[in-house]
């Protein structure tokens, strides 16, 4: 045996006992620098404001209630339309049955688009753009973030993520269910085109307004 086949063989019985090497560890390409939620909740406020949205902050649901009446009021707004959620219901409850309409799938798309406004429930904040994420598992509920005039999101503080990939672990437990339907929906202001003469106008396809309210969730804020 050469000194080569000598050295070889050594290399391969030394191979042999060593443990496979595992997959290499997944590099954060977003890193997550603040889960602070005041830090968010600030964030969030001023990306949002940048493309003409609106965050009204609340202490607790029965301060949204109040301040929900009181947009309804200011605006003109006689009634709105509200999807059936858990969050919806409470900041609805107390709130005349007919100033609200709970839609659901007898509604047409042009009764809909007859709103003045459409109340619907985020699942998540994403602070870095100022987006609402919301999950839609029907065709009604989908349309309801493009069709009224003004779309109003209510939402707590505990929701607040600093962008996308912080919560794709909870977001992609969601969408591997086979149980559930439809799609998320990222809502990041009002519509804005300014495809004519580099002229920004809003509500040219989908709601001209948007309002979150964010709620203080156990003294998070």
């Amino acid at each position: 045996m050469s000194s080569r086949d000598v050295i070889l063989q050594r290399i391969r019985s030394e191979l042999s006992k060593a443990e496979p090497p595992g997959p290499p560890p997944v590099p954060e390409v977003w890193p997550r620098a603040t889960s602070d939620l005041a830090a968010l909740a600030l964030r969030f406020t001023n990306e949002l404001e940048a493309v003409q949205g609106e965050v009204i902050r609340c202490t607790d649901m029965e301060d949204a209630r109040g301040k929900l009446v009181q947009l309804m009021d200011a605006s003109q707004w006689v009634a709105i339309g509200a999807v059936d959620t858990l969050l919806s219901q409470q900041i609805i409850t107390g709130i005349p049955p007919e100033r609200v309409s709970w839609i659901d799938e007898t509604w047409p798309p042009a009764r809909i688009a007859d709103l003045p406004a459409g109340l619907v429930a985020a699942d998540r904040l994403l602070a870095d753009t100022g987006s609402c994420l919301v999950a839609c598992p029907t065709a009604h509920e989908r349309l309801m973030c493009y069709l009224p005039a003004a779309s109003l999101v209510v939402a707590k503080t505990g929701q607040l993520a600093e962008h996308l990939p912080a919560a794709w672990d909870e977001v992609a437990e969601l969408a591997a269910d086979a149980e559930r339907t439809g799609e998320h929906v990222i809502i990041t202001g009002p519509s804005r085109t300014a495809d004519i003469e580099k002229i920004l106008i809003l509500g040219v396809h989908g709601p001209k307004r948007l309002v979150v309210l964010l709620v203080e969730e156990d003294g998070q804020w």
